[in-house]
């Protein structure tokens, strides 16, 4: 089958941390996402009932602390995907991976086998990691250069998975006897890979070893300027490589429904000391923000780990979809306080919408 990310929806879309305890929101409202199996096992459903295209974890090791210790509480995301692989028939599912803490030869084959249980519906978001906390729970640290890491990482995958006879690689990361991975994936030359960054070492990565890039702004007029350098880029080295974003969602009947919601859980009841511990983390190592988010926006990192907002009605939550869209994004990842009360609502309302906008066939 053909994976949903090069399906026919001109604007992709998909569910963003579902595996991890209150999903990107920082809150201690009492309707907080909880992130059991039962839970996920009916956001999928959901999403994938709807027609939505992707469901795309975090890689979490360690929370934030805070009254919460918000998202201490998450799914291994391999084991996570293939679980889910068995319980769907659609939707594209993703495995978020920290390069430096999994050895590619154990990757390529877990990435092969989710790829065989969902029938060709694996994806790998490629992530070198950020948070000198978790690395150290591992006895590591961060990797100053790890983008050449994980082009060499990656590497191995795709030569494991085409290679019929088993093959040494001398790295400067990885020095390798033998490597040899069966079955390979479904999909060739591996499965669909995605990853997220701001600055230009994961962006020369992404355009030579990925389908997408995720790219986060402060203001949606900002976003062409991240889409046409990504093209540059890619373009470059004869590859399209397509740029999501991140979004943090309160759709509501009204508008002042909407915002007073956002401001309850991301304002009044957030979990100010996890805010806290996040953005100061992020700030410090992270190169995967707009700079000026942090001084501007501490509700969105709150309400979604410092993503765009969209709040309000079903018709200003398409109008800013179809913004976003005009300025060349090809999708985009969700996340909701919790997703199985508020997903309903809004694919029952906002996807029309995108249908009748040429963003979403029928």
């Amino acid at each position: 089958m053909t994976h949903p990310l090069h399906g026919r929806h001109r604007f992709k879309l998909g569910v963003f941390s579902a595996n991890a305890d209150g999903g990107l929101a920082i809150t201690t409202v009492p309707e907080r996402w909880r992130a059991s199996w039962a839970d996920n096992l009916a956001a999928v459903r959901i999403a994938e009932d709807a027609g939505l295209d992707f469901f795309l974890p975090i890689a979490r090791w360690k929370g934030f602390g805070g009254a919460t210790r918000v998202r201490e509480h998450s799914f291994e995301t391999f084991t996570w995907a293939a679980g889910l692989a068995a319980a769907t028939s659609r939707i594209g599912l993703f495995m978020t991976v920290h390069v430096p803490l999994v050895h590619p030869v154990y990757a390529a084959k877990a990435l092969a086998t989710v790829d065989h249980i969902s029938g060709g519906r694996a994806g790998l978001n490629i992530v070198c990691g950020w948070n000198p906390d978790e690395f150290a729970m591992f006895g590591a640290t961060p990797d100053e250069r790890g983008y050449d890491r994980a082009a060499e990482w990656i590497t191995i995958i795709e030569r494991a998975y085409a290679s019929d006879e088993p093959f040494d690689f001398d790295g400067a990361y990885y020095r390798l006897k033998g490597v040899v991975s069966r079955p390979a994936s479904l999909q060739r030359p591996r499965p669909v890979t995605m990853n997220a960054a701001f600055g230009p070492p994961g962006r020369d990565f992404a355009a030579r070893h990925c389908d997408v890039l995720f790219s986060t702004f402060s203001e949606i007029a900002d976003g062409r300027g991240h889409v046409e350098d990504m093209r540059a880029r890619s373009a470059a080295l004869g590859r399209e490589v397509g740029v999501y974003t991140v979004c943090h969602v309160v759709c509501r009947e009204s508008r002042q429904e909407a915002e007073e919601y956002y401001r309850r859980y991301a304002v009044e009841q957030a979990d100010h000391a996890a805010v806290d511990a996040h953005m100061a983390g992020k700030k410090a190592f992270a190169a995967s923000h707009d700079r000026a988010a942090f001084d501007l926006y501490r509700q969105r990192f709150a309400g979604g780990a410092g993503s765009y907002p969209l709040i309000g009605t079903p018709e200003r939550i398409a109008d800013e979809i179809a913004a976003i869209a005009e300025q060349g994004y090809a999708g985009a990842a969700l996340s909701f306080v919790n997703y199985t009360a508020e997903l309903p609502f809004f694919c029952d309302r906002v996807l029309p919408l995108l249908r009748r906008a040429g963003l979403r066939e029928a």
